[in-house]
């Protein structure tokens, strides 16, 4: 029995579902005693939008009750082959990993961090703000300056880069 981590996904996603969770990633690191599967869980978006409060994140007891029912799941069905591994699951942390399209309309508004997997005007690596997400491309805000703005600096540009050459994105916190 070889092992599919469409199967393990499959499983969490269900699991995740019926608490109110999005999974966001899904890995399994490692080889022989030392392999780790690693689950990265968020709180789903209220339905209709922002309601009010801040959105809450994932809590401790999120992570503890996921990784108790997966877990069980996983061991019962053997999904897994072998009979060691470590199960990891957490939130995804304040400057967390953009993915999907789903995830740049979710935070649409927000500053990120990217790079691409060919150049766009000249450079591989941007920051700035998220402005729109639609037809597999995204429009960002970003300034030619990576400091605070001064006067004279020229004035922040939008750019458009497409879904497909988006090699690694990540929020970027604003505390």
């Amino acid at each position: 029995m070889g092992f599919e981590i469409d199967q393990v996904r499959e499983i969490v996603e269900r699991v995740a579902t019926g608490s109110g969770l999005e999974v966001v990633e899904v890995e399994l690191r490692g080889g022989g005693k030392a392999r780790m599967l690693r689950i990265v869980i968020d709180k789903l978006p209220a339905p209709g939008g922002s309601g009010g409060d801040q959105p809450i994140g994932v809590t401790h007891e999120d992570c503890a009750n996921l990784s108790r029912e997966v877990g069980t799941i996983l061991d019962v069905e053997d999904v897994i082959p072998g009979n060691s591994y470590l199960l990891e699951v957490s939130s995804p942390g304040l400057d967390r990993k953009l993915l999907r399209p789903a995830d740049y309309e979710r935070f649409t508004g927000s500053i990120v961090k990217l790079k691409t997997r060919t150049p766009v005007n000249g450079s591989q690596y941007f920051e700035g703000r998220l402005q729109s997400f639609r037809e597999g491309r995204l429009s960002m805000e970003v300034s030619a300056s990576r400091k605070k703005a001064r006067p004279g600096d020229a004035p922040p540009q939008t750019l458009e880069i497409e879904f497909a050459n988006v090699e690694k994105a990540n929020l970027v916190p604003e505390i």
